[in-house]
């Protein structure tokens, strides 16, 4: 160990600038906060969305519709995304909610829909939350079962 080759400990050495401590430490004075005005003052804050007296932005747009509270909103899969886990193998004769969870089709606490887009060739039992009219018919069609939890 020479003189050239000292360092301090790790950690003991802050890199920030402490603000408010003497013209000295180059950060005295107004401690970084400019001149005069609300922003310099100590206890200042500011509302959400507050623009200076400027109409704020969520006031500015139009408000329109309504927004139903008790909708429940479903994860929608297609049959052709079933086809497509069946031809890879991931999904055998069975399909609910625990083979949707393993095949990160849908989360556990999800509502399912299966959709009618695409077609199904393997014949599957599904067992979901609901089903399309069509997406009824063509499991049937295909010899499946699609049941309603």
């Amino acid at each position: 160990m020479q003189l050239n080759n000292l360092r301090p400990a790790k950690g003991s050495v802050k890199t920030r600038k402490r603000i408010g401590r003497g013209e000295g430490s180059g950060k005295g004075g107004t401690s970084t906060r400019g001149h005069k005005g609300q922003k310099s003052r100590s206890g200042y804050s500011q509302k959400i969305g507050f623009e200076g007296g400027q109409m704020p932005l969520q006031r500015r747009v139009p408000k329109f519709g309504f927004t139903n509270i008790n909708r429940k909103e479903y994860n929608g899969i297609n049959l052709d995304k079933l086809q497509e886990f069946v031809d890879n193998g991931k999904i055998k004769d069975v399909v609910n909610m625990e083979v949707l969870v393993a095949t990160k089709l849908a989360r556990k606490n999800d509502l399912v829909k299966i959709l009618g887009r695409g077609e199904l060739k393997a014949k599957l039992e599904i067992t979901v939350h609901k089903f399309t009219a069509t997406a009824k018919e063509a499991i049937e069609k295909a010899g499946g079962k699609a049941v309603t939890l």
